[in-house]
């Protein structure tokens, strides 16, 4: 048995709480791992606000890195000592469709840390060993954190929409997704505009290389005169209403991914859909390529996240400043 210092979810929408806890040996399929670093996503925002949980009380957080130091039982994804990121996705069935065909992601039975299961905003985590990567000894730890998560979601749902050298891509919400997004995307050639009802955020996407920036009620009109309309538009925002805005910027043809989790909705045009041959995809994640990719884009030293370093103490108060829009980039504890 170990101690760990974590972030806890109380109870369901209860208080999110810094306790210290005991820690079992990992069991079979499990590691432990010492964690150096875990970022702050917007799903655990939307996870503290859910009516009901799975798991009571509930460690948070899924972009965690660090160093095994303990292996369960038919273990073979790493070995002690190994330094390894954790993501949101613990791990699949193994025998479904989904499973099968490169789309685990998408497992009917999946486990996710942070969720189903306990996750990485402690000192000490247990993990499933399935789908946790190897991470680059060469990576700032606090850097490579946001990877799991943000980084993986954006590198997916840029590689869904397809977008080629000298085309244009919408990004709708420059936050810790979005800037990823953005230079992943510039890095291809790709141009890029960047919607947000903040204009701090705006005048940061113009600072990190966006070609265009502009608020919500001027986007399309901008877009379309500016650049002809978009080949692609991507959602990071959990705003419902983000969605239409950036449908109305698309080329006849054009994809609109959804990559926001929000249990809003928003009203789309069946007409204006069929006649100008819009796609309309969700993104979850992405491919164990898409993941691979990330970290070695990263450790080629070409893309880095922005991010602001914290202590575990400040995570709740960081969890609210989240959930109000107020964080520019990618917020990391650092443990």
């Amino acid at each position: 048995m170990h101690s760990a210092t974590a972030v806890c979810l109380a109870a369901p929408r209860g208080p999110v709480e810094v306790r210290r806890l005991d820690i079992a040996d990992p069991g079979p399929g499990e590691l432990r791992v010492r964690i150096e670093a875990c970022g702050i996503c917007h799903s655990d925002v939307m996870i503290t606000g859910l009516e009901k949980l799975p798991l009571t009380p509930l460690i948070l957080g899924h972009e965690g890195i660090g160093i095994v130091e303990a292996l369960g039982e038919g273990v073979t994804q790493a070995a002690i000592g190994d330094r390894v990121g954790i993501t949101y996705f613990g791990a699949g069935c193994g025998q479904c469709h989904a499973c099968q065909s490169g789309h685990a992601r998408y497992c009917a039975k999946q486990s996710n840390h942070g969720y189903t299961r306990h996750g990485a905003l402690t000192t000490q985590a247990i993990v499933a060993a399935q789908n946790i990567i190897r991470v680059p000894s060469n990576l700032n730890p606090a850097e490579a954190a946001p990877l799991c998560c943000a980084g993986w979601t954006a590198m997916g749902a840029l590689n869904e929409a397809n977008v080629q050298p000298g085309q244009w891509l919408v990004i709708a919400g420059f936050g810790g997704l979005g800037h990823l997004a953005a230079a992943y995307a510039k890095a291809r050639g790709v141009h890029v505009a960047v919607i947000d009802t903040n204009q701090d955020k705006l005048d940061f996407a113009k600072a990190q290389g966006a070609d265009l920036v502009t608020l919500p009620d001027a986007a399309r009109k901008t877009i379309q005169k500016e650049a002809g309309g978009a080949h692609a538009a991507i959602v990071f925002t959990a705003s419902a209403a983000a969605a239409p805005t950036a449908l109305s910027t698309l080329q006849r043809r054009g994809s609109l991914i959804l990559v926001g989790l929000t249990t809003d909705t928003f009203p789309v045009s069946m007409t204006e859909i069929v006649l100008k041959g819009i796609r309309i995809q969700g993104s979850y994640l992405g491919t164990r390529q898409d993941l691979e990719q990330v970290f070695a884009i990263a450790a080629e030293g070409k893309v880095k996240p922005h991010i602001t370093t914290h202590t575990l103490a400040e995570a709740p108060s960081l969890i609210q400043k989240l959930s109000r829009g107020e964080q520019t980039g990618r917020a990391v504890v650092k443990l």
